[in-house]
C-alpha cells in the first residue's frame, strides 16, 4: 500500500497556522523524550503521529504489570520487556515518516550532554527527581529548551524551560521555581497516581513542543502550569529567571545526581522470591527475619513485622540486631532497595536484603 504523506497529516496541514509549512519544520525536527513510562510513551506516540522527523527514546526499565492500568500503549504480552524498545517497535508501525530510535542505558551525568547535544528539544518523561535536575542543568548548560512533566497524586506540572527568547536571553529553569531537590516527594510508585492525569499531562507537554517547533501560539515559558483533576482547577505560577548559568555550572561540577533506582542493584543485597518463600516456610528460619514494607497500603501475599515508608525510614535510629536478616519490601523492589542501601551504608555489617522485584513478582 502506497502511504501519501499529506493524507495522513491533512487534518493538521488544514489548520491555517500550521499549513504544508509548519508540517514541514515538524518533519526537520529531532526529539528527545527521557523516559518511556506513563508520560514518555504516550509523548512519543503523539509527537510521532504529529510528523516529527526524527525522535530518540531512553529508558532502562521494563514493562512490569503495574504499569499497564496508565501506560496504555503496553500490553500483557510485553511484560518484561525493555520499554524503550517495545515503544520503539509500536513507534515505527503507525509512523512511517518518523525515524525512531532507542537507548536501554539509564541517562547519567557522564552521558548526558553527548546525547541531548544532537537534538532541538528534550522532553522530561521521567519520574525521578535526580534525572530531572541533570536533564534541567544539561540543558542550561547547552543552551537546549526542556519540556518538563511532572506528576504528585491528582496534580500535574508542566513548563518550558531554558527557551531561548526574542532578545536572545533564556526562559526560566527547573531551579528558578524549585532551587534544589526535595528528595522527601515520593514517586507515583510511592504516592500512586490515577491514569487520566498521567495521559492529559504527557498531552499537554506534546502540546508545547509541536507550539515550539511551528511557531504557533505561547508556550509555557516563565510559568508553571499546576493542573488539579479531582477539581479541575488550574493555576499559572509565574517564574523569573534567577539562577544563572554559572551558578548552574558550579553545581553540575559537584553534584552526582545519583538515583538508586536507576542504579544496576547488587545482587548480594537481594533475596528472591523463591528463596523467600523457602525462609518462610521453616519456623526457625521466620524468627531470624524481620519483614519490612517501605511503602504504605501494599497488598501483600505474607504478613510483615513493619510498615515504615521510606521517608519515614529512621537510618540513625534503626535498631539492628544482629542476628536477624531484614528484607525491605515494595511494589516493584526499587524503593526498597533504596531503603536496603541506605541502611547498609549506616551499616555495612548488617544483614539487610531488598525483595527482588517486589511483591509484584512474588
Amino acid at each position: 500500500m502506497e502511504i501519501n504523506k499529506s493524507e495522513i497529516f491533512k487534518r493538521q496541514i488544514t489548520l491555517s497556522e500550521i499549513g504544508e509549512t509548519g508540517q514541514q519544520k515538524l518533519q526537520e525536527s529531532k526529539v528527545l523524550v527521557v523516559g518511556c513510562g506513563g508520560l514518555g510513551s504516550p509523548i512519543g506516540v503523539y509527537l510521532a503521529a504529529s510528523g516529527i522527523g526524527e525522535i530518540h527514546l531512553v529508558d532502562f526499565d521494563t514493562v512490569d504489570c503495574t504499569n499497564l492500568h496508565r501506560q496504555v500503549f503496553y500490553a500483557m504480552d510485553d511484560v518484561g520487556k525493555y520499554k524503550s524498545e517495545v515503544l520503539a517497535k509500536f513507534i515505527q508501525q503507525r509512523a512511517p515518516f518518523t525515524k525512531v530510535t532507542f537507548s536501554k542505558k539509564p541517562i547519567t551525568k557522564n552521558s548526558v550532554v553527548e546525547l541531548i547535544s544532537v537534538y532541538d528539544i528534550i522532553v522530561d518523561g521521567t519520574d525521578s527527581l535526580p534525572t530531572k535536575y541533570l536533564l534541567n542543568d544539561a540543558c542550561v548548560l547547552l543552551g537546549k529548551p526542556l519540556v518538563y512533566g511532572s506528576l504528585y497524586k491528582f496534580d500535574g506540572y508542566v513548563s518550558v524551560f531554558n527557551m531561548k527568547l526574542d532578545d536572545n536571553r533564556y526562559s526560566a529553569n527547573l531551579r528558578d521555581a524549585f532551587p534544589t531537590m526535595n528528595t522527601d516527594i515520593p514517586n507515583c510508585e510511592e504516592a500512586g497516581t490515577m491514569n487520566a492525569i498521567v495521559g492529559m499531562i504527557a498531552t499537554a507537554q506534546v502540546n508545547e513542543v509541536l507550539k515550539m517547533i511551528t511557531g504557533v501560539g505561547k508556550p509555557l515559558q516563565n510559568e508553571l502550569l499546576i493542573y488539579n483533576a479531582l477539581q479541575n482547577s488550574q493555576l499559572k505560577m509565574k517564574l523569573t529567571s534567577k539562577v544563572t548559568k554559572e551558578e548552574i555550572q558550579t553545581i553540575f561540577e559537584n553534584e552526582s545526581y545519583y538515583d538508586a533506582s536507576c542504579d544496576t542493584q547488587d545482587q548480594d543485597w537481594l533475596i528472591s522470591s523463591e528463596e523467600l518463600k523457602k525462609r518462610l516456610s521453616f519456623r526457625t528460619n521466620v524468627r531470624n527475619l524481620e519483614l519490612i514494607a517501605v511503602l504504605p497500603n501494599l497488598k501483600l501475599p505474607f504478613q510483615v513485622d513493619q510498615t515504615i515508608p521510606i521517608e519515614e525510614l529512621d537510618i540513625e535510629n534503626f535498631e539492628i540486631d544482629p542476628e536477624k536478616t531484614y528484607v525491605m519490601i515494595c511494589q516493584r523492589g526499587v524503593t526498597s532497595f533504596k531503603a536496603t542501601a541506605m541502611l547498609k551504608e549506616r551499616y555495612p555489617k548488617a544483614k539487610v536484603v531488598s525483595l527482588a522485584g517486589g511483591v509484584s513478582e512474588y
